[in-house]
């Protein structure tokens, strides 16, 4: 998102936000790109969207949004709004797991800790998706999906810490083990800029 000149220009506090989260250091398995974002739902938005590739198989995907209302806005709490939203598929027999909603919810507080991005006013749904094929397509195998939705509030400015939270969830949704506190995954992929 350029700048522009006129009086729709984003704040510079918005052109800040947006620089952090396309400089985010992303683990090599996720190739992110920025992509449109809603237009009616803050003054100000943009997004990135990502996919969880390893071995050329698809893992996961998602997409970050990063709303901003100068004014701030009485649900979000604050200036600003992450909204993330998280797709990967599962073991079939895992849909059924009474604990998998909790599970799911947990991956995320738990990225947003492990990045020190600190946030309030979170909220959002944790969805199984089971799916089986009939009539002329009785040959696809059965699949199952863990979809999770969520939205937060940051507390501070540093919203690169915001998306690597979210770029975490995305890997931990793949299955992809942690990588552990100081290390750092080399070569790190940024964000492509449309």
């Amino acid at each position: 998102m350029a700048a522009r000149t006129d009086s729709n220009a984003p704040p510079e506090i918005f052109q800040r936000a947006l620089s952090e989260i396309r400089a985010a250091p992303f683990r090599p398995e996720i190739i992110a790109e920025e992509v449109p974002a809603p237009q009616r739902v803050a003054p100000f938005a943009a997004a990135i969207s990502a996919d969880v590739v390893v071995d050329d198989l698809d893992l996961a995907s998602g997409r970050l949004v990063l709303l901003h209302h100068p004014d701030g806005h009485d649900a979000w709490n604050g200036t600003f709004r992450c909204v993330a939203y998280v797709r990967a598929e599962i073991e079939a027999e895992m849909v059924t797991d009474p604990l998998l909603g909790g599970v799911g919810w947990s991956w995320l507080v738990e990225a947003l800790d492990a990045e020190d991005a600190d946030y309030t006013a979170a909220s959002g749904t944790v969805t199984r998706v089971a799916s089986e094929s009939f009539g002329g397509m009785a040959d696809e195998p059965a699949r199952a999906e863990l979809e999770i939705r969520a939205s937060w509030t940051p507390v501070d400015d540093a919203l690169g810490r915001h998306a690597l939270a979210w770029g975490r969830l995305l890997c931990t949704s793949a299955g992809l083990p942690t990588v552990p506190a100081g290390v750092v995954p080399i070569p790190a992929r940024r964000v492509r800029s449309r």
